[in-house]
């Protein structure tokens, strides 16, 4: 799969560094805000023919389409509905959950899969209301392996058996190996691309490697950076199933 490739430093490191808007906790009716309420509805009902949607992963094909951003503010509109949400920064390379939630990131999903931490101990609340966390962790030197271990599904399960939504945010599938190790444990599958910046053939393969997994993409999240948008967000959303 290869390395990270690096186009623009201060484009690649600004949500890792920054954390990711939160528009809907901010400011629940602007306009994006309510865009994202209405792709929360798109997944429920592109899942409503699943035998359960619960545990769904949001992922891209390269690095920053804009999936943590996504992912973040998806939970956070299951979370203003009512529902019991866990978010986890299931990307230990490019960690980002304790810049978006203002939190630390001494203990975390890392530290329960190489050490046995138990769950309940690692998981942390939030600003939000109905949404906890779990963030990355310290970075190991090995992601895939952690995220392909037996103590992984005991997680997910433990997730299950806690949340009304789980919401896995995970690394490009392009870049490393890290999403698809994981397919086989999750519902469903958002993919989040960048309007003229996803290569055509990456979203392509990536579409491939996910489908191998047999597991249902629920849509595709087109991110489209607006330059005129006000609140200083920049972000429009275009929603669309895969097929």
């Amino acid at each position: 799969m290869g390395l990270f490739r690096k186009r623009n430093a201060n484009n690649d490191t600004e949500t890792q560094d920054k954390g990711a808007r939160l528009v809907t906790f901010v400011e629940p009716r602007h306009v994006i805000s309510e865009q994202f309420r209405t792709l929360r509805t798109n997944i429920e009902f592109a899942g409503a023919a699943l035998e359960r949607l619960q545990v769904i992963m949001f992922t891209s094909a390269e690095i920053s389409d804009g999936k943590t951003t996504v992912s973040t503010n998806t939970a956070v509109t299951w979370a203003q509905n009512g529902k019991s949400v866990l978010y986890v920064d299931a990307d230990m390379r490019r960690p980002t959950a304790q810049s978006t939630f203002k939190t630390n990131n001494m203990h975390g999903l890392s530290t329960i899969l190489a050490s046995g931490e138990q769950p309940k101990d690692v998981v942390q609340q939030t600003f939000v209301e109905n949404l906890e966390i779990l963030t990355s962790g310290p970075i190991p030197p090995n992601p895939a392996e952690l995220l392909n271990s037996k103590r992984m599904e005991s997680l997910i399960q433990w997730m299950r058996n806690n949340y009304d939504i789980v919401v896995l945010d995970v690394p490009p599938v392009m870049a490393v190996s890290d999403a698809p190790v994981l397919l086989p444990l999750v519902d469903g599958v958002v993919l989040v691309t960048m309007f003229g910046k996803t290569m055509k053939m990456s979203l392509k393969r990536t579409v491939e490697i996910l489908e191998l997994g047999d597991t249902k993409i629920l849509g595709v999240v087109e991110r489209i950076k607006d330059s005129k948008s006000d609140a200083g967000y920049g972000y429009g959303y275009g929603y669309g199933n895969n097929k």
